[in-house]
């Protein structure tokens, strides 16, 4: 695939593969150790069935890592999509030892074995034009409510754990015989076409790199795009373009926050939003406004700092 070239911006690399690494614990400590060599930030989750996550460096860093990556045969052919910001999107470096790389919670479903049809970017508006198609969109309620593509069923979910009992209780496989799904890289589409396949639905199909690929090879003029796309760093969304949106994120509950969030009585930086005012008890505002003073002496130092709480967790996954 091509890269982005500009020197003196930070590329940022959603990469993934479902891929069986039975020596994912050892694996971490030198992937780490890569990561800081090269000032690589941002989180990499490694597990059983893969590795996953979203990555920032120079473009001479993330070339390093990539070719660190490609000396495994396992994970010479990783998936990856990358943008352009002008400043690292995340302050630290990790790499987490995971029983999943996307968290279903479901046993035996394992992309390794069996997954849907790759659809490329530049075929999938004629999958979903077709009306014998069910279009699914896998990600949770806060992202979909960004932007999503035209005539998508939100499923709204508050997470990936709550998607195969959405699709038990909405869906058969006798009356819905072709399925397309996707979400922002590939990863979370790829997994739930191997559940579906177990459940018996018999064509399913899956966007081949998500919507971030999609929006980088599919020219707007032909698009079936609508909105941003909601992006899990500080940029928090992207356009048409990758370039970064105009949403910022509430750091109460990480919700993205339009303009017009922010003119809002119920929101106030870093302690509540018109999302979650309602949702937040005083003890809690209370903790937040002081995490926001220690975030703000941490933007002057020029030091990482914490975003905040992860929608996530309020909403229970």
């Amino acid at each position: 695939m091509s890269t982005p070239q500009d020197p003196g911006r930070i590329v940022v690399a959603a990469l993934y593969k479902f891929v069986t690494l039975d020596d994912h614990e050892a694996l971490r400590e030198p992937l780490r150790q890569a990561m800081l060599e090269h000032d690589v930030k941002g989180t990499l989750l490694l597990a059983r069935e893969g590795i996953n996550g979203t990555v920032s460096a120079t473009r001479e860093g993330i070339d390093a890592l990539l070719a660190w990556l490609a000396r495994d045969p396992r994970l010479a052919d990783v998936d990856h999509k990358e943008s352009l910001c002008d400043e690292h999107p995340f302050y630290r470096t990790k790499v987490k030892l995971k029983r999943e790389i996307v968290t279903m919670g479901v046993p035996d479903v394992d992309p390794n074995t069996q997954s849907g049809t790759y659809v490329d970017p530049e075929q999938w508006n004629d999958v979903i034009a077709d009306p014998e198609v069910l279009v699914i969109d896998t990600r949770n309620d806060y992202e979909v409510a960004i932007g999503s593509f035209e005539g998508a069923i939100d499923p709204q979910t508050k997470s990936f754990r709550e998607f195969p009992e959405y699709v038990k209780a909405h869906y058969d496989p006798s009356q819905h015989k072709k399925v397309a799904m996707f979400c922002t890289g590939g990863i979370r589409c790829e997994k739930a076409s191997s559940f579906m396949l177990n459940q018996g639905f018999e064509e399913v199909y899956h966007l081949k790199g998500g919507i971030l690929n999609y929006l980088k090879q599919v020219p707007e003029q032909d698009s079936l795009w609508h909105g941003d796309c909601f992006v899990f760093d500080n940029r928090v969304t992207v356009r048409h373009d990758l370039s970064e949106g105009e949403y910022d994120q509430c750091h109460a509950c990480r919700m993205p926050i339009s303009a017009e969030d922010q003119q809002a009585d119920t929101y106030e930086p870093g302690v509540s939003c018109p999302h979650c005012f309602d949702a937040l008890p005083d003890k809690t505002r209370a903790a937040a406004r002081e995490r926001q003073k220690q975030i703000e002496l941490a933007k002057q130092r020029g030091e990482p700092h914490p975003l905040g709480r992860d929608p996530r967790q309020m909403k229970g996954e």
